[in-house]
Formats: structure tokens, sequence, C-alpha cells
């Protein structure tokens, strides 16, 4: 079933891929490919193909592509789109043979439907299908060369030819030879000389421009400094660094790339993994190139096979990582409001590349997390009153840390998507405004319409007015944002809790925008005052700072009385005093009393609020059965340890010291070893602390190979416990005492 519903999404993505392409004008259809069909293309070009730096290939790719464009110019793109999707196809056909062995059953078969729906979602691959262009074929290439059928002969072709297409491949000579396929790697590189002489002889001048006047291909197509090129070339020019410090800095950056990622991949290559080390050389190549356009980066997205991570919660961060950094842009994965957030997303890809050619520490296939992970503490499926509660019967709850930096990018893209959906919700005034009167007729019949008289109160108040606007602008973000923070730094069971119904809330939120697009009361043209902006211009809804940021007839429902009543509900849950509970109760009254006095909101939004936070506690609960916040695991500290490796001493060397005739002195000496030297003695000075001993039965357990006072002496007969004695010679402290 999950097999067929896989198969099913990828072939919807590629047909919606290629509806996309088609359903353009002819014009607009396939645009980088007027560079070969156009009429200065390279099917009618009569002079160079460099004349106009708009084809950025080798000669080598205009004297053997020809034929492949031809298609594009007789169907006008048709033939050649459903072509570019038979090559993704293949493509993720071959990455998923390519998986490191041992591969399970259900690896193998559902491998190639993910790897097909993620390869037709990258920018590169979408990149490709939008311009016409042909940067698959050198990528597929060099895996076909990969399999285990091909010889050494057919991957020296194949990896040759693909060099000859995109001369940084040529680093893949490099990897031959390091894994010690050093014959192979010699007929890569005279494969790729005999490719480029062929086109030098046909085309000698345009040769001459590409590899000499223009270096390798660099000057050409779009400005180096632009935000397309994410190799090193272009992040050290967009960082201002020109002339020979910026060439030498290449250099020496560039040599360290290849020489470090290259060994790297040499490692892996080894190791069996294969497509990992052909995609670290990729990486290496982006990086090193003079320029690589966004269709040539699809090597960072074949870096997704490799395993980081020793800790089952730190599996997901690298693959996450790559399938955002692939799939989405720059303003989705960093907001551009901070310059330095916005370098990072700007060159985003560049800087996935590097860490996979040289910082991730991928695993080998012999550690012993390879396919075993350290597994994280979890919860039993909770036990309800309800037979089909809770739905997801299988489902454990993780009860330690998640990973932060999977959090983050989970929260910052989660935010982009619901920023986006709000900004493109419907904004209809008239429709909006419509919504409007109705709010305020069903406030009217429940005689709960208080919005005009208190805003206008609010607003003949200045210190109220002003202590509003300020609430309302900063509260809404900053005590969330806050709460979450301590809870994962503090209760981090309760955070994985408390999350799930604020995202459940957010998620049911943007369906109210959707269905029920609502003009606040400041823009209703009825009497109320906006105490933040002032005077609104009606004929220009998009008034006010606020409207960069969304949609203005998103209203309904009130996600600030929404956010502020999940906070309530957790900190009245969590906190470990009454006027802390109090105080958090209070929060979403408040928010809900500044969102009317400010005319953001009428009071039934307050209601949609909490409504949409209500839904989220019950669809966790219904989901898992997760009702009330779990009860942190106790973590055993090494001075909560030592403590009760003291007690355990106290309580051997009191009951020793009750036996008559004993000596107190001696019952402390006899007490066992592990709790005696814990509990009485101290560290010399300049000595290294020793390792804390665990606490367990056997650690407390007395050393009865030595005679003592009330202890048979080798040999002898067990003693008679004496009358009125509290202790027995073989008594101890019990494992539940040591515990306490």
């Amino acid at each position: 079933m999950a097999l067929a519903a896989l198969w099913v999404v990828a072939g919807l993505l590629a047909a919606r891929q290629a509806a996309a392409v088609l359903r353009l004008p002819p014009d607009q259809r396939l645009t980088d490919l007027e560079t070969w069909i156009g009429e200065r293309g390279v099917l009618h070009v009569r002079g160079s193909l460099y004349d106009t730096d708009a084809f950025t290939g080798t000669p080598f790719a205009g004297l053997v592509l020809k034929p492949l464009t031809r298609a594009a110019e007789q169907s006008l793109g048709v033939a050649w789109t459903f072509g570019t999707l038979a090559l993704v196809a293949i493509l993720g056909l071959v990455a998923a043979r390519l998986l490191p062995s041992p591969v399970s059953r259900r690896t193998a078969l559902l491998a190639a439907p993910v790897a097909i729906s993620l390869i037709v979602l990258s920018l590169p691959v979408r990149n490709a299908f939008t311009l016409g262009q042909t940067s698959i074929i050198p990528v597929l290439l060099v895996l076909l060369s990969l399999l285990p059928k091909t010889s050494a002969r057919q991957s020296a072709l194949l990896i040759g030819v693909a060099a000859a297409l995109q001369p940084a491949l040529l680093l893949f000579a490099g990897l031959l030879w390091l894994t010690g396929r050093r014959r192979v790697a010699v007929l890569t590189g005279a494969t790729f000389a005999a490719c480029s002489a062929l086109a030098w002889a046909v085309m000698p001048h345009d040769s001459w421009t590409y590899w000499v006047h223009h270096i390798g291909g660099a000057g050409l197509g779009e400005s180096p400094d632009s935000l397309s090129n994410q190799s090193l070339h272009g992040l050290l020019l967009r960082a201002g660094l020109r002339g020979p410090l910026e060439l030498t800095l290449l250099a020496v950056l560039a040599a360290a790339v290849i020489w470090w990622g290259l060994r790297r991949a040499a490692h892996y290559a080894r190791d069996g993994q294969l497509l990992l080390a052909a995609a670290i050389t990729g990486c290496v190549a982006l990086a090193v190139s003079p320029t690589s356009w966004q269709h040539q980066l699809l090597w960072i997205l074949l870096a997704v096979v490799g395993r980081v991570g020793r800790r089952q919660a730190d599996r997901l961060v690298w693959p996450v990582l790559v399938v955002l950094v692939m799939t989405l842009n720059r303003h989705a994965l960093m907001p551009g409001g901070l310059e330095g957030l916005g370098f990072i997303g700007d060159n985003a890809q560049l800087f996935a590349a590097l860490a996979a050619a040289c910082l991730v520490p991928f695993l080998t296939r012999d550690a012993p997390e390879w396919d075993r992970p350290q597994p994280s503490p979890t919860a039993e499926p909770a036990r309800t009153p309800y037979s089909w509660v809770p739905m997801l019967k299988f489902w454990r709850r993780p009860l330690s840390r998640p990973n932060l930096v999977l959090e983050l990018m989970l929260i910052r893209v989660g935010y982009w998507g619901y920023s986006f959906i709000r900004a493109h919700a419907p904004d209809e005034r008239s429709l909006a405004e419509g919504h409007g009167r109705q709010i305020l007729s069903i406030e009217s019949w429940l005689h709960i319409d208080v919005e005009y008289w208190f805003n206008h109160f609010v607003a003949d108040t200045p210190w109220l007015e002003a202590s509003m606007n300020y609430y309302y602008s900063t509260f809404h973000f900053l005590v969330p944002l806050s709460l979450l923070a301590w809870l994962y730094v503090c209760r981090p069971a309760t955070y994985r809790w408390a999350r799930t119904p604020l995202a459940f809330a957010t998620l049911l939120a943007l369906f109210g925008f959707w269905l029920y697009p609502l003009a606040p009361p400041r823009l209703m043209d009825m009497g109320y005052i906006d105490t933040a902006h002032g005077p609104q211009d009606l004929n220009d809804p998009d008034f006010g700072a606020l409207t960069k940021l969304s949609n203005q007839y998103a209203a309904m429902p009130s996600l600030h009385v929404g956010w502020s009543l999940w906070c309530g509900v957790v900190i009245a849950l969590v906190a470990p005093k009454l006027w802390m509970k109090v105080l958090g109760l209070l929060y979403p009254v408040l928010t809900t009393a500044v969102i009317v006095g400010t005319a953001n909101h009428y009071l039934l939004d307050a209601v949609g609020g909490a409504a949409v936070v209500a839904a989220g506690f019950a669809l966790q609960y219904v989901l898992t059965g997760a009702g009330r916040a779990p009860i942190e695991p106790a973590r055993v500290t090494e001075s909560a340890a030592t403590e009760a490796r003291g007690r355990a001493a106290t309580l051997w060397a009191s009951a020793r010291a009750k036996l008559p005739g004993a000596d107190p002195a001696r019952a402390s000496a006899t007490a066992p070893t592990a709790v005696r030297d814990t509990a009485g003695a101290a560290e010399p000075a300049g000595s290294q602390p020793a390792e804390p001993a665990s606490v367990t039965p056997e650690s407390v357990k007395p050393d009865l190979s030595q005679p003592g006072p009330g202890k048979p002496e080798p040999g002898k007969p067990d003693s008679v416990k004496p009358e009125g004695s509290d202790a027995g010679p073989d008594d101890q402290p019990a494992p539940a005492d040591v515990a306490r």
C-alpha cells in the first residue's frame, strides 16, 4: 500500500512539473533553449557559439547535443519535456540501485519512488525543466559508471564524456586514482581529451574562445558574482574581493577543498558507499568550479544518502537540511531582515556542498551505529477510556530533548509556510467587509458587541493606548518563543508534548484565513480607531507597517489569542508556583483585551483563536492519547549518585554497629568499598577525579570474604542472630533504600 502511494506521488509530481512547463505560451517555454533553437542558437548560428555569451556549455556539448535540441525545435518542447522526465526517472532508479548494501527489502522497494520524487522537487531539476537545460545528463552518466555490471572501459568512457560536457567532473578521475583504479582514471582522462580534441578539430575557433579566452567558460553566462553562481569564486566576488587577492585566496581554498574532499570521497568509496562518494566528489566539483549554476547543483541532493549521527534523534538532521536547501528558495530558508542570516540563505547551496565535501562526519558501514543508532527513551502508548484512542497505536512518544538544529529548521520553514499561505489567502475587500458586518451582527444579537466603546476608551487614554500598542506588537512572538525555549532546555519531554498542539492550532487557523477572510474593525470604515497606525486609507487597505508581513484580512481566528491561550495552558500545567499559574492564565485574558482595544480583532475572533487551540490539544489526544503533560524522566546526576552511595554507607555502618560487641571503627571499615570511598574519602590534592560509579545493588553488596564482627569465620557455622538486635550479620541496605 505504501509503495503504491509513493509511486502515485512520484507520478503526480512528474505530471505536475510537465504540465507547469507545457501550459506556458511557446515563447515563454524552455527559455534557455533559445541558445539552441533561436535565431542565434546552436542549431542556426554560422559564427562562434560564444559571440553573445548566452551559450555556456563546452564546444563538445554544442557539437553532440544538437540532435537532442531538434526535438525541442520541432515539437515546441513537448518531446524535450517528456525526454527530461525519462532521464529523471532513470536517474532515480540508478540512485536507488546504488544504495550501500545491505539494503532491506522494504528500503529497496521504497527507495526508487522516494528518489524520483525528491529529484523532481529539487531546484536544479525544476530549473532544468523550466529553462530546457541538459545538466541531468552528466550526473546520469557518472552514476551509470558506478553500477556493478559496468566494466572498467565503460566507466572510463561514461565519466570522460560527462567531463567533456562539464569539465569540473574530471575530478572523478582523481577519485578513481585514489581508490586504486588508476588504469580507469587514465582512460577517463584520455576520453575527456579525445572528446575535447574532436570538438577542437570541428570548431577550433569556439574551442579557443572557451578554453583560452574564457578560461574554461568562466566568463560566460550571467555575472559570476550573481546569486545564481553557487561556487567559491562567486562567494568571494559577492564578499567584495577582486583581483589578485581574490584569485590567490580562491586557489588556496580550491586546493584545500579538492585535497580533503577527494580523500573523504575515496574513504567512503572503499567503504562501499559509492553513491555517497560520487555525491562528495560532485560537491567538490561544484565548489571549485569557476561557475556553478543552479541547474548543475543536483550533486548536493545525492549527498542525502549519507548517514550522520550516532543517536536516533540526530539521524534526520542532515537529510532534512539537504532536502530543504535543495527544494526551497533562499527566502524560505532564512529571514531576509537580518543581514547575516540573509547571507547564509543567499549561499545556502554552496555551504551545503562544502559541508558534504569537507565537514559532515558520515558514518562508515562498520560503525556500530550504522544500523542501530542509540535509541531515544520513549513512552508507552497512552491508555485512554476510549478503545479508538489513540488512533496511532504504534506511536511511542519520545521523551528526550530533540535535536536543536532540526527544531530550528522546522520552525523556520513552518513559519515561512504559514506566512506564505496567509499572505496568499483571499483578500477581496468587499468579501472581507461583508464578513465583518456578519460578525458584528452576531455579536449584537449576543449582546457582546463591546469593540466600539472599548476601542474609543483605549484611544482616549494615552498611557493605556501606548501600552496596548507595545503589547500587541511585542508579546505575540516574544512570549511563545521564550516559553518554547525554556521548555526545550528544562522540560524536554513537555516541550515535545506542548509544541504539537501549537502546530496543529496554527495549521487549523490557516483554513480560517482561506475560508473566511475578515476585515478587522480598524478597516471597516465604521468609526474605529487604529491605535497603532492612525487613520486608514480605505482605498488602500494595504496600509501600515504590518501589511508588509501579512494579509490584513486574515483575522479569523485570532492567533494572538490562540498562541497566548496555549502559553497560559502550558504555564498553568508546568509552573511550580501558584502565582506563576495565575499569571499564565491572565495572559490570554490580557491579550483579548488588547486585540479588541486596538481595533485589530472582534471578540468572536478571540473565540475562534481559543477554538483552534482546543482543537489542537484534542487532535493530539485523539492521535497519540497524550492528554496531559508527561512526567519528565528522572536524571541521576553525579551529585545525586554520590549522595545515594553515602546514605548506603551510613546504613551499612549503622547496622553493623548494632551487633553485640561490634567495633564502630571496624563496622565503618567493613562497609562496601564503593560506598565507603565515596562517602568518607576525599580526593588527594591534584589528583584526577574518578569516574562516578553506577548505583546498583551489586555496588552496595558487602564483601563477604572478609571476616568481621557478627560474621562467621571461614569454615565455621553461621552465628545465630542475637536476641534484640536490629541487624543480622548478612543484612545489607536494600536496593530501594539505596535508590532513595
